[in-house]
């Protein structure tokens, strides 16, 4: 496999435009300066608790995620074009909810096979017919990005997978830029770099966007799981960003269609629910019934139109890996345009010739799990042993519709600060995409880092870290 695309370094080895004034200061300060900042970083992100938590290990159940103080840089017309293709996916994603839980017109055209669609454990028969505001389903996208070379494109963009049931890390993307703004005042002085801390007065202003018709001041207010769930802090800190409730199922009722909070003075009407709470779990009455999370009749309400779920039940159905090889088609049926940001290329294990080849060639491939997220259930070919391959093939051929493959793309890499210096590490981007009245995003994104040699595993609960994202205004 030829060498990744680097984000600061041509073929040549030259710096690229973006990241000169970046890396002259690099180049003249001292490593043990380096060092120290990133011992302040560190010191930092404990004291506040920005922490994850990762499920089954017995060795404490937080975690910090790791940071790393050599930011990635995007230049302004990159990201642009990025942008563009952004809004027009999360356009088409949010149509193709609407038209499944309708008329089912792509269905009716052939354009994606029906029994995808509608025998998927992620497809909502509930939602059937409910009408939203907006016809907004999606209201907050995490789409992942990676850079790589592949065939005779340098460099380009694809989209990894999206993200639509409750996106998380964007606590991270605040977090991380704010200590960078306080580590190294000087660089944001010497480049104009856009702004990402508006984010959540962009969030609640969407959220407010999608409220029913019913009311002209809407109360919002964030439903979590509790403490205990691994995103909890980035449940907590958006609630005090936005300045809204950060409630759990029992601060919640539901009386005459109408949900509403406790409150010391007496219940107060809710309006919009950012929920972080998967669609099992919302409502015991419609859902699982042995749920102590979310809140009975929730969803009664939500079916008269008396209140607004962000995001939609039944968006998992547009995020599932197997649907993910129809959104390009999504684009082209609901937007009557050529995608701007590709699929990374995929095999479908349901269909023989797919499966075949696939079986053929797993040591060069990474097969996911259609169901799977977090880095979990998925073989990464190059980097498995004999043995992972041979069990991995077993639970393939046992069920091909659970599955796809993509070739095993170099992701790109970026100067990252590890313990013998500077050295290069996979990366990859998760912009977040908002939908209401607009689609909005801030420039950039949350940048996730494989800190382990070689790895091109990302995910946090698979030892990853995150980096500033800088776009450049000009």
């Amino acid at each position: 496999m030829k060498p990744a695309y680097d984000e600061m370094r041509d073929a040549f080895g030259s710096v690229r435009p973006s990241y000169q004034p970046y890396a002259n200061w690099l180049q003249s300060t001292p490593p043990e300066v380096i060092a120290r900042k990133r011992e302040e970083a560190d010191l930092t992100f404990h004291r506040v608790g920005i922490t994850f938590a990762v499920y089954g290990e017995e060795a404490g159940k937080e975690r910090l995620i790791p940071f790393d103080i050599l930011p990635r840089i995007i230049p302004a017309a990159e990201w642009k074009r990025m942008a563009e293709g952004l809004r027009q996916r999360v356009k088409a994603l949010n149509m193709f909810l609407h038209d499944v839980y309708h008329d089912q017109e792509i269905l009716k055209a052939g354009r994606i096979p029906a029994q995808q669609v509608l025998g998927n454990s992620q497809y909502r028969k509930e939602m059937v017919g409910i009408n939203l505001p907006g016809q907004i389903y999606s209201h907050i996208s995490g789409v992942d990005l990676v850079r790589a070379d592949h065939g005779d494109k340098a460099g380009e963009y694809y989209v990894l997978e999206d993200n639509l049931r409750t996106p998380s890390g964007v606590s991270y993307m605040l977090e991380d830029r704010k200590m960078m703004m306080r580590l190294f005042p000087e660089l944001f002085a010497r480049q104009a770099i856009a702004p990402v801390d508006h984010y959540p007065d962009l969030l609640l202003n969407n959220l407010r966007s999608v409220a029913p018709s019913t009311t002209s001041d809407p109360n919002v207010v964030l439903l979590t799981p509790g403490q205990f769930n691994s995103a909890y802090f980035e449940h907590a800190f958006l609630a005090q960003q936005m300045g809204i409730e950060l409630v759990e199922g029992n601060d919640l009722f539901v009386r005459d269609d109408m949900v509403y909070m406790r409150t010391t003075h007496g219940k107060r009407r809710v309006d919009v629910i950012y929920r972080r709470i998967d669609d099992d779990f919302l409502d015991p009455l419609a859902f699982r019934k042995d749920s102590v999370l979310g809140v009975p009749g929730l969803f009664s309400a939500y079916r008269a139109g008396n209140v607004t779920l962000a995001n939609a039940v039944g968006t998992g159905i547009a995020d599932d890996k197997a649907m993910y090889i129809h959104v390009p088609e999504m684009i082209r049926f609901y937007c009557g345009e050529e995608p701007i940001l590709s699929n990374v290329p995929t095999w479908e294990l349901s269909k023989p010739d797919d499966l075949r080849y696939v079986l053929d060639h797993l040591a060069e491939l990474v097969v996911k799990e259609v169901h799977g997220s977090g880095g979990y259930g998925m073989l990464v070919g190059p980097a498995a042993s004999k043995d992972e391959i041979r069990l991995f093939r077993d639970r393939i051929i046992a069920s091909p519709e659970k599955y796809i493959a993509q070739p095993t793309l170099a992701l790109s890499t970026c100067p990252t600060f590890i313990e013998s210096g500077i050295a290069p590490r996979h990366i990859d981007l998760r912009p977040y995409v908002l939908a209401g009245k607009d689609v909005t995003m801030v420039p950039g994104g949350l940048t996730r880092v494989a800190l382990k040699e070689g790895s091109l595993v990302v995910n946090s609960s698979q030892g990853g870290g995150t980096k500033d994202t800088w776009v450049l205004e000009n």
